[in-house]
């Protein structure tokens, strides 16, 4: 079995959840995203990120504004929509329900669980 390959499942299933925490916390700016993730050891390339706000754009999740900038192009700043905040709540449950199964499952076994005898 393919380690990589499992673990990149397991942290695509959490990408949504972490892009839209960003997001939540104020106006982002994609490459700033990119910063964050990578800060937190959850790597994402631009390539993966752009269709993913593009989605979240279209499910009227997100809205964006365009700021001029003295260095360029003008930037997409994205921001949650009150349907986004509503659905982030929805997954921030669904995730605290989650991590506690999981933590639950996989807590470390005490010896008053399991006295020696019986492992």
């Amino acid at each position: 079995m393919n380690i990589d390959n499992t673990q990149s499942q397991m942290r695509k299933g959490v990408l949504e959840f972490c892009i839209l925490s960003i997001i939540r916390q104020g106006e982002a700016y994609p490459s700033d995203i990119v910063e964050k993730m990578k800060a937190a050891n959850l790597n994402i390339l631009e390539g993966t990120l752009y269709p993913l706000l593009t989605r979240l754009k279209n499910a009227e999740l997100l809205t964006y504004r365009w700021v001029e900038s003295n260095s360029g192009p003008p930037r997409k700043y994205f921001s949650m929509t009150e349907k986004g905040l509503a659905f982030y709540g929805e997954l921030e449950a669904t995730w605290n329900e989650l991590a506690n199964a999981v933590n639950a499952l996989t807590a470390p076994i005490s010896d008053t669980e399991y006295p020696a005898n019986q492992l």
